[in-house]
């Protein structure tokens, strides 16, 4: 990491120097995030688009760049990357080559071998590799956890979530990309709810899943594309059956083609009450418990929050532990896992068998509590 005299609350922090690649419709959050932790400095920023690169780099006094200027430039510490899904494996796996560490959107990879071939390669170099969803280090997510923890639910038995709707043609500019290789209600919603599974149940062992592709093309209902048609190419609706190694069993729903539901979110089942989950895509509450003798639902305070409540946690996360030495919490083999369930899922709806997952990973330390604003621990 360069050490270039930024200066956190607590202290000299040393500043990361990070280049985002892909400045599409999520690159501005990252940008509002970053700029709120401490020991961190967006340098570059790398996009197709002329343009969109611009207006990203103006938001936070970085320069335009080329992919091969950043990669070949020894004051760029690391790389969040930002593109697409069928583009996240060949980019992160050329920012480890180049010595320097990645994050990445989710998923890792849209298959399980480049999956594993990137988780290989940064241990291989003794490089950091990280990948979204970072929701989990929210305060609604942080909250579940440590109830789980302190025993409030009981034993944990099993679960049930759902992440049900109508599909992002209704709302992304380019959907497209949703309905390609590498897209779908799996690979792309998967991941915040099997990521917030594992870190409240702990690794799995197995998945068995089924799906379907309601209809051949999609109609764009958004702006500018309105009333084009994208071709289908993966299935919009999956159901998956996760086996814990701990023991509880969880059923996972993701879907495009529902209108309407009244199945939100995350149950976890315990012997002594149910924990209702807050959405899994989002760092916020309400986090709720019912036991049998309770009347109705009771809140569970959340956590106080001392980080900013967006994505790019993670990457900030990873920063900071790379100057310490300890593990991240939005790891490349929490990546890895996840991405082998839903892998795992889709192969299994295509043959009709359980698969037994070969990856496992341990469930990220919790943030602790009283940290300084906009500092991780160290």
């Amino acid at each position: 990491m360069s050490t270039t005299g930024s200066t956190g609350s607590t202290g000299s922090t040393p500043t990361s120097r990070i280049a985002i690649v892909g400045c599409g419709v999520i690159s501005p959050v990252y940008v509002k995030t970053l700029g709120r932790l401490a020991g961190i400095e967006i340098a570059a920023c790398v996009d197709g688009v002329a343009e969109r690169a611009q207006e990203v780099a103006a938001s936070c006094g970085a320069r335009v760049a080329s992919f091969d200027d950043v990669l070949a430039d020894p004051d760029i510490d690391a790389v969040v990357n930002l593109t697409p899904p069928l583009a996240h494996a060949t980019v992160t796996r050329a920012v480890l080559e180049a010595g320097k560490a990645a994050f990445s959107e989710k998923p890792l990879g849209v298959d399980f071998d480049e999956g594993r071939a990137l988780r290989d390669l940064a241990a291989d170099r003794g490089l950091r590799l990280g990948c979204a969803p970072d929701t989990f280090l929210g305060v609604g997510l942080q909250t579940c956890r440590a109830a789980i923890d302190r025993g409030d639910i009981g034993e944990p038995l099993g679960a049930n979530a759902f992440m049900l709707g109508c599909g992002p043609e209704w709302w992304h500019p380019n959907p497209d990309l949703f309905y390609a290789r590498g897209g779908g209600p799996m690979l792309d919603m998967g991941p915040y709810y099997l990521t917030a599974l594992v870190q409240l149940l702990g690794p799995a062992v197995s998945v068995i899943g089924t799906g379907r592709a309601s209809r051949a093309q999609r109609e764009i209902r958004s702006r500018p594309r309105r009333g084009e048609r994208v071709d289908v190419e993966v299935p919009t609706h999956m159901s998956a059956a996760v086996e814990f190694a701990a023991g509880p069993i969880a059923t996972l729903v993701t879907s495009f083609d529902v209108q309407a539901s009244r199945y939100r979110h995350i149950e976890i089942y315990g012997t002594e009450a149910t924990l209702a989950v807050p959405d899994p895509n989002t760092f916020h509450g309400p986090v709720l418990i019912r036991g049998l003798r309770d009347d109705w639902w009771r809140d569970i305070e959340v956590v106080a929050k001392s980080l900013p409540q967006q994505r790019g946690l993670g990457l900030g996360d990873m920063l900071w532990a790379s100057r310490t030495g300890r593990a991240h919490r939005a790891s490349g083999d929490l990546a890895l896992h996840v991405l082998e369930l839903m892998t795992g899922a889709l192969d299994s709806a295509g043959h009709g068998q359980r698969v037994r997952l070969s990856t496992t990973c341990e469930r990220a330390a919790p943030l602790p509590l009283g940290l300084a604003p906009g500092e991780f621990d160290d």
